[in-house]
């Protein structure tokens, strides 16, 4: 319980109704992960307290948002599963609010015009930094007579309006639901700008003016955004309205701990990249909420209701979190704990959501039937359950299980080492087996395993060696399920085949490791 003499807002929006919240992204790039949590994190929040979530875009920087950009907004949201209760709102459409809440400071005299140029505060901050001063602004404007005001602009000379920072002894702060009590001097605090001599409003007043109007009871953002906060404040105040409570998220870092960022990261941190890696949407929102927040358990797997009901703002932590991001790794390329929490949806997921999710990228392969839809579809079902507890993407399906739907597949280089060129006698072995294995009914488990095991007898050769051998020759892969499935799923027909072209497929192989 806060006591009346502390200097920080009261947290009054709580208490007064229904939660609404925001994600207001710049639309000058891609959804990178640190905005996707951020998302997340008020999403959750809004569906916790069964409240609101407004979806935002903030392009009031003409020159470096897009269409494209914001498309792909929405589509990575989308994509996610982060549903939006109002929006998306476009900053730029409330242009109007904006200036005219920029013009109610000026007349209410909090704020103030200003008409220092560029080069006279470049000036005044090298002299500042000689000094070894504060570089703030020195007010040089602030207390101009309307005769000075209307003098220069009769000149025609540019200006700023900034806003006027009450001449106050003490601290003004806040009470962060994360990191608790958050206080500044009024002395430190420049009169900061809040109109560009352009006349655009700039984000610290929009933003306020924006969540004013929304109604936002929480603002839910990364620590990044720290610095605007005792300004934004100031803003409320001199509006005339409550702030919001406020919580700052853990920054997202890189394994050198920097900052993650779209110009510095690259592909790696934007959600469509995950989406194009064969991640599900879910297993991506999971692993995020666990970069900076904990249930207080050792859970790590959640469901969408699990995540909901266990979220609060109390268990985001202090500190910043890491993303163990692996660039140049040719096989997983992104944290590993993101890898290990997609490989266990993959595994656990119902079967015909796996089978609906894979389709795309069997279509973009050119390996999808329409049969699986129809009279294949139990197969084709039993067959993507068969194989996926070894997979952790949805690509694999298509390159790692690609034999099992296409007779076009490739060859792991260790699997063709140690199963094949290792053993040259299969050379001859295989394409025997194939004749055994031909005439071969019914084809099934048992079947399968009697007559390979009986040939291993026959010809003297561990069993072992024979069907490691099989298991390359006709998946190309190294390791998978038992064998006797995997010869049952791929049936009788194609099995027969791969195996009697063993021989010239492992000369092949030899010729290239000459």
């Amino acid at each position: 319980m806060m006591k009346k003499e502390d200097t920080t807002v009261q947290d009054k929006a709580s208490t007064n109704g229904e939660v609404i919240v925001r994600f207001p992204p710049s639309p000058t790039g891609y959804l990178h992960i640190g905005g996707a949590r951020t998302a997340i994190f008020n999403w959750l929040f809004a569906k916790k307290h069964h409240g609101k979530f407004i979806l935002r875009i903030e392009d009031t920087d003409a020159e470096r948002s897009t269409q494209e950009s914001i498309e792909g907004i929405l589509d990575g949201l989308t994509w996610l599963g982060i549903d939006w209760d109002q929006g998306p709102y476009f900053q730029s459409a409330f242009a109007e609010e904006h200036r005219a809440a920029a013009e109610k400071l000026l007349e209410e005299g909090k704020a103030y015009k200003c008409f220092c140029t560029k080069e006279e505060l470049d000036r005044k901050r090298e002299q500042a930094l000689a000094e070894k001063r504060d570089i703030k602004y020195d007010r040089t404007c602030r207390n101009l007579t309307p005769e000075e005001i209307a003098e220069k602009e009769a000149a025609g000379l540019p200006y700023v309006i900034r806003f006027k920072v009450p001449d106050r002894t003490g601290k003004i702060g806040y009470r962060d639901q994360v990191l608790g009590l958050i206080e500044k001097d009024y002395s430190e605090i420049d009169d900061f700008v809040i109109v560009r001599s352009d006349g655009s409003p700039l984000y610290l007043l929009c933003n306020v003016v924006d969540d004013i109007r929304d109604r936002i009871t929480h603002v839910i953002r990364g620590q990044d955004h720290m610095t605007n906060t005792i300004k934004q404040i100031l803003l409320y105040e001199a509006l005339e309205k409550t702030p919001p409570v406020f919580a700052h998220m853990p920054l997202t870092l890189d394994p050198q701990k920097r900052k993650i960022s779209k110009r510095s990261h690259g592909e790696v941190v934007a959600v469509q990249w995950y989406r194009e890696q064969g991640f599900i949407p879910w297993a991506l929102v999971n692993f995020l909420v666990l970069l900076g927040w904990n249930p207080g358990t050792d859970q790590e797997i959640f469901t969408k209701e699990e995540l909901i009901q266990a979220f609060s703002l109390e268990r985001i932590s202090k500190s910043n979190a890491v993303f163990n991001y692996r660039k140049g790794d040719p096989k997983f390329f992104t944290d590993p704990k993101a890898i290990n929490i997609n490989a266990w949806w993959l595994r656990n997921l119902p079967i015909e959501e796996i089978a609906d999710m894979v389709k795309p990228d069997f279509q973009a392969q050119g390996i999808w039937e329409p049969a699986y839809e129809g009279e294949k579809r139990d197969w084709f079902l039993e067959t993507i359950d068969m194989i996926r507890s070894r997979f952790h993407t949805l690509k694999d399906f298509a390159t790692l299980g690609r034999a099992y739907f296409t007779d076009d597949y490739q060859f792991d280089p260790k699997a063709v080492r140690k199963n094949l060129l290792k053993h040259p006698e299969l050379k001859d072995l295989l394409p025997e087996l194939a004749e055994r294995l031909k005439d071969l009914e019914p084809w099934d488990l048992q079947t399968t395993e009697d007559a390979l095991r009986a040939f291993a007898e026959e010809t003297g050769v561990k069993a072992g060696i024979i069907i490691n051998g099989l298991r390359t020759v006709v998946t190309g892969q190294i390791k998978g399920p038992g064998i006797f499935d995997v010869m049952v799923a791929i049936g009788k027909d194609r099995i027969v085949a791969r195996l009697s072209r063993a021989g010239e497929l492992i000369e092949e192989f030899e010729k290239e490791a000459a």
